[in-house]
């Protein structure tokens, strides 16, 4: 198995801090017939850079919690996400700015609100990181 990525998540939980390590992997480019490792299609960097920019997006513990809402409910109003997430407006606003700015999360206009979800794209990505962290799988 080789490593791809690898990312460490530090997570809370009982007023105590665990940190849970997150690999990604790439068997498909595993070459047997010289036992090599080197891969047909590598990384190029426009993926990288958005790699990156999507991994970076997640590292921060309010934007991880976040997204566990986002997944868990399907869509939440900026409104709604104040008191589940003990921060203020501005605050929420700051981080779904990064997010949307990474192509983690989609924005919805209703009305006068914003309704945020998980870009479909993306989800994949946020289910495994969760899910190691010991979140939503």
């Amino acid at each position: 198995m080789v490593i791809i990525a690898s990312m460490t998540v530090d997570r809370w939980s009982e007023g105590r801090r665990a940190s849970v390590g997150i690999d990604w992997t790439a068997d498909e480019f595993e070459d047997e017939s010289c036992g090599g490792t080197v891969g047909d299609a590598p990384l190029h960097e426009v993926e990288a850079v958005r790699l990156a920019r999507l991994l970076g997006s997640l590292a921060d513990p309010v934007r991880l919690r976040l997204l566990s809402i986002l997944l868990e409910r399907g869509a939440a109003c900026s409104c709604d996400l104040e008191a589940p997430l003990g921060r203020s407006q501005p605050t929420i606003s700051h981080h779904t700015k990064v997010l949307a700015e990474a192509g983690v999360v989609v924005a919805e206009r209703r009305g006068r609100w914003t309704w945020w979800s998980i870009n479909p794209d993306s989800e994949d990505i946020v289910r495994r990181a969760l899910g190691a962290s010991g979140g939503l799988a």
